[in-house]
């Protein structure tokens, strides 16, 4: 499994949480305040990192400013209690994949933790993890907003519409499994609506815009018949 670093400046629930993630199979290391958290990753490499950002000697953003300027592809989810919209995306703009907010479920936080370890694996999606800072890294081969319906081919934005955004993000978070027709419905129903019905003839016009938009980038958007959509790299990717 992974090793992680989780910085937490409560012992209780840090001790909990490694308690947690180690019976989950993982392998865990601990900070108490920012400094420890930076110079353990200067000494040790990690898979993942979970990140508070109310951290005694060095706050949560300046470790994030700083990991990144180093480990740009290294997957991080901030976990706070600052849950307002204004702290998110201070959060995911200073380069955080993911962003959960206390107090939280403690399931959620294994499927986040590994939907996010899942994409760092994956050669398609280039350095590493799909993050969200405003602008893609320099060398990436693409990139996905979490936040906003607009995606990155290397340097050149992609505009996306709420629907291919929500499309592409499902196919994301279950990269490596096939996606039903029926669970990209169902996400269309909570989105922001847009002209025209969400049916299953119309998925497929916005699978076939989303490939069309994509097509420089280093992924495939399979159709597996009779089950669904499947994202994968593309050949020689």
């Amino acid at each position: 499994m992974a090793h992680l670093l989780i910085v937490e400046d409560d012992e209780l629930l840090r001790d909990g949480l490694s308690a947690q993630l180690a019976r989950a199979g993982h392998r865990i290391d601990t900070a108490a305040d920012g400094q420890q958290a930076l110079d353990l990753l200067q000494a040790q490499a990690f898979d993942g990192v979970v990140l508070d950002l109310g951290l005694p000697r060095v706050d949560g953003l300046t470790v994030l400013r700083r990991l990144r300027e180093r480990l740009p592809a290294l997957p991080v989810l901030i976990l706070t209690a600052r849950d307002g919209v204004e702290d998110r995306v201070a959060g995911l703009n200073a380069g955080a994949d993911d962003y959960l907010t206390k107090p939280f479920n403690l399931d959620e936080l294994r499927a986040r933790l590994q939907s996010m370890l899942r994409r760092a694996s994956l050669p398609a999606f280039g350095a590493g993890p799909v993050p969200a800072p405003a602008t893609p890294a320099a060398g990436s081969a693409w990139r996905l907003d979490p936040v906003l319906p607009r995606a990155w081919v290397g340097q050149d934005p992609v505009e996306l519409t709420q629907r291919e955004w929500v499309l592409l993000d499902l196919l994301v978070r279950q990269s490596g499994q096939v996606v039903s027709r029926e669970d990209v419905l169902s996400a269309w129903q909570g989105a922001p609506g847009e002209a025209g019905g969400a049916t299953s003839n119309a998925l497929e016009v916005y699978v076939h815009r989303l490939r069309r938009k994509l097509a420089d980038a280093p992924l495939n958007i399979r159709n597996v018949r009779g089950l669904g959509y499947l994202l994968e790299a593309a050949p020689g990717a």
